[in-house]
């Protein structure tokens, strides 16, 4: 089989390890951040379904209408409003996938902003 460019990145690597375990089901769907260098991103995705269910980033307009933030008060900004959305939606509980990154930074001010609008972990 033919190595991927990037399989080697000892994130790429965290996050196949994490993914063993992790799994989204409609009960408890999954909570997936990516993170660029510039924007952070969140879906809450069914992986029985294989559907995206909820979603929202930091190009959203909802985020963006707070006004001029760093990257750390963004991505509070992100989890907030997946985790509005989520609940709007029915879905109080999720599994978090933090995707090999660090749960430090930009990563966790998205889970607790999430956790402090009501969503679980």
């Amino acid at each position: 089989m033919p190595s991927r460019k990037y399989d080697s990145r000892p994130r790429m690597i965290r996050h196949r390890r994490v993914r063993k375990k992790v799994q989204g089901v409609t009960e408890r769907p999954r909570l997936a951040v990516f993170r660029s260098s510039r924007y952070i991103y969140a879906q809450v995705i069914d992986d029985s379904a294989a559907q995206t269910l909820v979603s929202s980033s930091s190009l959203d307009s909802e985020v963006k209408a707070g006004g001029p933030r760093g990257k750390i008060d963004g991505a509070a900004a992100v989890g907030a409003s997946v985790a509005k959305r989520a609940i709007a939606k029915g879905i109080k509980t999720v599994v978090f996938d933090r995707a090999g990154y660090k749960y430090h930074g930009r990563v966790r001010a998205l889970a607790d902003a999430a956790r402090k609008e009501g969503l679980k972990f």
